[in-house]
């Protein structure tokens, strides 16, 4: 049952860095994932703040704590001819979940993505994620089976761009 609570949901400013990597450290042990993790301070604030700033973040307070976050960029649809939103992170703390947050996170990214006339929202959930693919499909998400992620990463990047 979803419970609605006073939250505060705000573009991520340089103060933020810090709650945020704290929040994705979290997010990293949740998904057991925490073995991969080389996020620091400094390089969020880098790529959030600094000359070229390549992602975009939101944050969600509440009572004055950061308690969940959005990291997000541009990507781009060559079908539709248009840029898109492309959701990285949605976390949420266990404590606030159920609250509210997480969709009104979800809803303002959706006003963002209209607002910048983008062709597309997009984002991935790890299949053993149930509630969260539950909570998806209940906002109108369709959860696309057939489309598979290719990724390469570390040494396996590192080794192809010799190829």
């Amino acid at each position: 049952m979803l419970r609605m609570i006073s939250y505060t949901l705000r573009s991520a400013e340089p103060r933020d860095v810090p709650a945020i990597v704290g929040l994705v450290k979290e997010l990293a042990e949740f998904e057991n994932l925490s073995h991969l993790l080389e996020l620091t301070v400094e390089k969020l604030q880098l790529h959030l703040f600094g000359a070229k700033p390549v992602v975009e973040a939101l944050v969600g307070e509440i009572d004055g704590e950061v308690v969940g976050y959005a990291l997000f960029f541009t990507n781009f649809s060559t079908f539709l001819g248009k840029p898109g939103l492309y959701l990285e992170d949605l976390y949420v703390r266990s404590a606030h979940r159920r609250s509210g947050l997480g969709q009104g996170i979800l809803s303002r990214l959706a006003q963002i993505a209209v607002e910048r006339d983008y062709g597309r929202f997009e984002w991935t959930v790890l299949d053993w994620n149930e509630d969260a693919i539950r909570f998806y499909e209940r906002m109108g998400a369709h959860v696309l089976p057939e489309w598979r992620i290719c990724r390469l990463a570390g040494p396996d990047l590192q080794r192809y761009k010799k190829a």
